[in-house]
């Protein structure tokens, strides 16, 4: 049966719609006879599509309605608009049909006609601004031309940009509990969480991702946001060390002591402080320096990772397995009690063999390597690694019988346990772009310490140890004496008091990392919240 006869045999009673109007079109996509449920439209087609002067969900001259045979559409299919297939109507037959006309049509149930199919493009399903008419700028991340043939060239979709907030979440665990650890002293914190092998991890996964541009620059650029944090902080700490009766003379040795000064620049190895001061008329304890310089490890093992990071990149790339497992045996001959320990180079060696696993870890995941083996690799792994890392530190020598054995003191096992940790948080890695919703509420909080990562690290110390004079003050009033010596002897206590202490410490030293990035200094950099809007 030819078109015409099949459209001569076929029908459906008009049904009136409303009237559409010549609007401008908003994307051009359908033909010029408006078919489709498009989104398309030739010239002057109306909002969502149409054909010219058309109007409705996409349709013909003068279309109208669901249903139409006689070129009267709304949501058009065919040729001259309706669902396509036996009601459509060639382009050259637009006439309307008489009422006597349609009652002598006769429907053939036997035949069956293709259906014809109309694809929109990925592009013109997003929802934009019906009131542009100005066409979308040319440019490298344009889509090809609308046209006929626009629904087999839908663009590409562009790459996910931005942080990821489960990388962000870590660092902000982490930083937490290093603050609890530090406080309470609970040995059991590093087994639930292991912050140091997660933050030098998620530090590794970041070099990583920098070093797709040239090495030197990475690496300057590197020690340039890491350096400036922490010469404020010597700053405060060596001229408080110096008024507290710390000098050239006190280690008997005056050169050495200004010659090693240089590593509070420059901290290859770690800089030096005072093993007892006065404190202060006794408001400190006497080891207060010691105590507030225990962060500088790690800047100091993170330097050293940035320097061989670039080496480090090839080595994952060409032998990652290899190259993972070689830290971890390092640590094991440094530990064996083969080698003295004792020194400057092997106390650097010791931290770099111990957390070397996890920088590369880091990397190995930026790289997607761990996306390459089977899903139940790791979660098979893992757990043996975790086991071998405890069984570890069981049979370690203990300092404190009463605390038990503390992972933070056994470097091996450390070394082992953060290691599988890690492999299993970069295992079950969801890449957030945006936060879930029940951690929505936390964005500020979690964005703060990312942000200001380096100061809080390095000043929660201080504001620990302050804590001690404050706490004294409050044994001297009569009414806390009396009535508070619960809140007094609990241990919760300076941990209340420190995070306001690290609140001022941010405020008048975190403005340093945003300089130090070269970004605009700010004092608090607290996400606001939109008004009206969930935080996100």
């Amino acid at each position: 049966m030819s078109t015409v006869e099949r459209d001569n045999a076929l029908g459906m009673p008009e049904q009136p719609g409303q009237r559409g109007t010549a609007g401008r079109g908003r994307h051009a996509g359908a033909a010029a006879e408006g078919a489709g449920y498009g989104y398309g439209g030739a010239p002057q087609g109306a909002e969502y599509g149409s054909s010219p002067e058309g109007a409705g969900y996409g349709g013909v001259p003068e279309g109208a309605g669901y249903w139409g045979a006689a070129g009267r559409s709304g949501h058009a299919g065919g040729a001259d608009g309706g669902f396509g297939g036996p009601y459509a109507r060639p382009a050259a037959d637009r006439g309307f049909m008489s009422a006597a006309e349609r009652d002598t049509l006769v429907t053939d149930d036997t035949e069956t006609v293709q259906l014809r199919t109309i694809t929109v493009p990925e592009a013109f399903v997003h929802r934009t601004d019906p009131l542009r008419t100005d066409p979308e700028p040319a440019g490298p991340d344009a889509g090809p031309a609308a046209g006929p043939g626009a629904a087999d060239t839908a663009p590409a979709p562009r790459p996910r940009g931005g942080r990821d907030r489960y990388l962000d979440l870590l660092r902000a665990l982490a930083l937490v509990r290093v603050v609890v650890y530090h406080n309470f002293g609970w040995t059991w914190l590093p087994l639930v969480f292991p912050s140091m092998g997660v933050m030098f991890a998620l530090a590794g996964s970041l070099m990583a991702r920098s070093l797709k541009r040239p090495a030197w620059s990475v690496i300057r650029s590197r020690t340039r946001r890491l350096l400036p944090p922490m010469w404020m902080f010597g700053a405060v700490v060596l001229t408080a060390m110096v008024l507290d009766g710390w000098g050239p003379h006190t280690d008997g040795h005056p050169r050495w002591w200004w010659g090693e000064l240089a590593f509070w620049v420059l901290p290859l190895s770690t800089p030096p402080y005072a093993d007892s001061v006065h404190g202060f008329a006794g408001h400190l304890p006497h080891s207060w320096a010691e105590q507030v310089v225990v962060p500088l490890w790690y800047l100091r093992a993170y330097l050293w990772y940035v320097l061989f990071s670039p080496l480090m990149l090839k080595a994952v790339r060409r032998l990652p397995w290899v190259t993972l497992l070689v830290p971890l045996a390092g640590s094991a001959f440094l530990n064996s009690g083969l080698v003295d320990q004792s020194g400057r180079i092997m106390e650097t060696a010791t931290d770099f063999t111990t957390f070397g696993a996890c920088w590369l870890l880091g990397m190995a995941h930026q790289e997607g390597l761990l996306r390459k083996i089977p899903q139940y690799v790791v979660p098979s792994i893992a757990p043996l690694v975790l086991v071998a890392g405890f069984w570890l530190l069981q049979r370690a020598p203990v300092d404190n019988p009463r605390v038990g054995p503390d992972l933070e003191a056994v470097p091996l096992a450390q070394a082992v346990w953060s290691f599988g940790c890690v492999m299993l948080l970069l295992h079950l890695s969801p890449s957030w772009e945006h936060w879930p919703r029940p951690l929505e509420r936390f964005n500020g909080v979690i964005t703060l310490l990312n942000s200001r990562a380096v100061s809080v690290y390095l000043w929660h110390c201080v504001a620990l140890v302050m804590t001690e004079p404050i706490i004294d003050q409050l044994w001297n009033d009569p009414y806390a004496y009396a009535h508070l010596r619960w809140l007094l002897t609990s241990q919760w206590l300076p941990l209340l008091v420190a995070i306001p202490l690290i609140v001022l410490a941010l405020l008048l030293f975190g403005w340093v990392e945003d300089a130090a990035a070269k970004r605009r200094p700010r004092l608090f950099p607290y996400p606001r919240r939109v008004k009206g809007r969930r935080r996100a």
